[in-house]
């Protein structure tokens, strides 16, 4: 069984059908892109997934347990949490009072400052920053600290969605290389990125919307290699 399923998802804009029985899953400590252009319903998927958006109908399961009736927070509380896209930090907040908030799920709360701890490991700019107002970040910063409050809740499963848009380059290899470090360290990560070469280069398997269906899967290397693929979404003709 996998870990995360979704089963013929279906989620509608008022009178706009956005996804028409999507299908996927994720394994324990697997990174699972979706790739698609802007408008395929990649973020719409995980909005459903993490409870934003209620499905029309279909399932989300975690461990087999549906979570698709449940709100938001009792869906971080199972395990799993979204890095939305654009961060969010919470501006008027430290860095350091954007990560507790992260931990607002957490029991015991001695727990808290450990997992504060190993959030400045993995990015010890934001050690460095804990003090600053999040708002006053740079866009590479405000990533880290947004990846950072999520890891807080200690997911089951990371959502993360865009983590390199507006990045500069140097940037943007510096967010990929942290996600190569947690799939190292066993984190289970769901990604959505626009940089389809940068994605299908982390990730072990991968799924490929259009207009709210998925309509390819496969191993990362079985997409990097397939005509539609490297023509669409990794410019090679």
């Amino acid at each position: 069984m996998a870990l995360l399923e979704v089963r013929n998802l279906h989620v509608s804009y008022g009178q706009i059908a956005a996804l028409h029985g999507v299908e996927l899953e994720v394994n324990e400590r697997e990174i699972v892109t979706l790739i698609g252009a802007n408008g395929a319903g990649k973020t719409t998927t995980l909005n459903a997934i993490s409870g934003l958006l209620r499905p029309d109908r279909g399932l989300v399961m975690l461990e087999g347990i549906d979570l698709s009736t449940l709100p938001p927070h009792q869906i971080v509380s199972r395990g799993v949490v979204q890095v939305p896209e654009g961060r969010h930090v919470f501006a008027r907040l430290t860095v350091l009072e954007n990560l507790e908030m992260g931990g607002f799920t957490v029991r015991g709360k001695a727990e808290i400052p450990r997992r504060i701890e190993q959030v400045f490991e993995l990015f010890p700019r934001l050690r460095e920053r804990r003090g600053q107002l999040a708002g006053t970040l740079s866009g590479g910063e405000q990533q880290m600290l947004a990846m950072g409050r999520g890891l807080m809740a200690g997911p089951k499963v990371l959502l993360l969605d865009e983590p390199s848009m507006g990045l500069a380059p140097v940037l943007v290899d510096t967010i990929f290389d942290t996600v190569r470090r947690l799939h190292s360290q066993g984190t289970t990560i769901l990604l959505v990125e626009q940089n389809a070469r940068m994605a299908l280069q982390v990730a072990d398997r991968g799924y490929v919307l259009q207009t709210g269906r998925v309509v390819l899967s496969g191993t990362a290397a079985e997409l990097q290699a397939h005509d539609a693929v490297r023509e669409a979404y990794l410019g090679v003709g």
